[in-house]
């Protein structure tokens, strides 16, 4: 990728509306039927050249209109060039890193396609495969899938890779972050090398550069925002506080605060759930999600999140790039994560669409180096909402050195003198007292020595 074929987000096309970038009637009536007018800056400067056919490499925040940056143009080629796949095949495949990501760009092409007669099938695990293979039976124009599902399915027979026209790998950096990168580049293998990729990430770290290298043929790179800078619209800020006082806080910001739509990240599955019984005690409605949870549970709780009255939303950083619901007032960072670009991406989950938002973080003692590591990757400070003199330091006493294992004459040198006069005189010793007795006349019977039993090797020479 050479500085020719990049476009920054500064640079557009000199569009104003979707009519603008070659988009069919069809396809505008269905951006109309979602609301959408103006195309954002990553759909501005991605559509017409993969409507022209050119690999992309794109990189963009979350919350700016990746998914229809590419399901618009693609839907759109497919249409223009209607034909049938045969059975088990796809003409577009789409890879995705999580389940509830790969669900919602199901959703999209469902929602973009709707007059253009494409037909959408999805593919996840944590779910049976009955109805994911009963999908592909008889072909469909696009394919979103997670890797591990996908291979499943193909060492099965199910899905046949053989009639792919465009590859679109999403979140590539959290696929690689999640272990995929062998199951991506062996589905890679599978696929038609006269084809057409898109490779989106929220971040471009060397591994992500060295596999787009592997995939991509002469890309146009498109930058819609600094790497790993969030929404300007997100108002950011950070409480200093012990960890063992984290949960007063937080319960005193959702009664007092924080109203709406609101999403309370966790760093493990069982601090989560911990959260979300501590919240329930505290009479707050909340549910969580994570990767333990089953589908039909991660379903309903994202049900209920989208409700008119949702609950507090607590969850990992599995849902940090899977959770596309407007509205979300408040992104609560309960404990800091080790990555600094997986705190952009949490708080990309509010402020999206040029919506406000805002982000709170707790931060105590022993996560003040992951503070410091964000701020030097958003170059410049967060700002606190208390002094860290007063809240930032734990209120718990600070744990003694080990002192090293004495030995008994060190023990009794720090014994008192007296005690220790005492205890190093010798100990005498008493005689047996036994009752008066005549002693018995020694004989020689008596102190003659008994005899030996022989033993094995003597037995066999007798």
């Amino acid at each position: 990728m050479t500085s020719a074929s990049m476009l920054s987000g500064s640079q557009t096309t000199g569009s104003t509306t979707f009519a603008d970038l070659g988009l069919s009637a069809p396809v505008l009536r269905a951006l109309a039927d979602e609301g959408y007018t103006t195309p954002t800056p990553i759909q501005h400067q991605a559509v017409p050249h993969v409507l022209a056919g050119r690999d992309l490499f794109g990189c963009a925040q979350t919350g700016t209109g990746k998914t229809a940056a590419f399901a618009l143009p693609l839907i759109e080629r497919m249409r223009n060039d209607a034909r049938q796949p045969g059975a088990r095949r796809c003409r577009t495949l789409v890879l995705a890193p999580t389940r509830e990501l790969a669900a919602q760009i199901h959703e999209s092409f469902l929602a973009y396609g709707r007059h253009a007669g494409i037909r959408a099938a999805v593919i996840f695990g944590g779910v049976g495969q009955h109805q994911q293979s009963r999908a592909m039976m008889n072909g469909v124009d696009v394919l979103v899938a997670t890797p591990g599902r996908l291979l499943d399915l193909i060492d099965q027979r199910l899905v046949d890779l053989r009639s792919v026209e465009f590859l679109v790998l999403d979140e590539a950096d959290r696929m690689l972050d999640m272990g995929f990168i062998h199951d991506v580049r062996k589905i890679v293998a599978m696929l038609p090398t006269d084809r057409q990729t898109l490779f989106f990430s929220a971040t471009l770290p060397g591994e992500v550069r060295s596999l787009a290298a592997t995939m991509l043929r002469d890309p146009l790179e498109v930058k819609t925002a600094p790497q790993s800078t969030p929404a300007e619209t997100v108002d950011q800020s950070v409480y200093f506080v012990p960890r063992q006082e984290k949960k007063s806080l937080l319960v005193k910001l959702l009664r007092e605060e924080a109203t709406g739509r609101v999403i309370v990240f966790a760093r493990t599955k069982h601090g989560a759930d911990k959260l979300h019984r501590d919240l329930a005690k505290a009479g707050i409605d909340a549910a969580a999600i994570h990767g333990n949870k089953s589908q039909a549970q991660r379903e309903r709780a994202l049900a209920a999140f989208k409700s008119p009255r949702p609950p507090v939303l607590v969850a990992t950083d599995i849902a940090a790039r899977g959770i596309d619901v407007d509205e979300v007032a408040h992104v609560i960072n309960y404990e800091l994560p080790h990555e600094p670009e997986t705190y952009v991406h949490r708080i990309g989950r509010t402020g999206r669409a040029g919506q406000s938002g805002a982000a709170v973080s707790f931060c105590d003692a022993e996560e003040r180096s992951r503070l410091a590591a964000i701020e030097r990757l958003l170059r410049r400070p967060i700002p606190a909402r208390n002094e860290p003199s007063m809240a930032g330091t734990s209120t718990e006493q600070p744990r003694q050195a080990r002192q090293p294992r004495q030995g008994r004459q060190s023990k009794r040198a720090q014994q008192p003198r007296a005690q220790q006069s005492r205890t190093q005189q010798p100990r005498a010793r008493r005689a047996r007292v036994t009752p008066a007795a005549q002693p018995a006349p020694v004989t020689a019977a008596a102190v003659a020595p008994v005899p030996r039993r022989p033993n094995r090797k003597h037995r066999r020479a007798l």
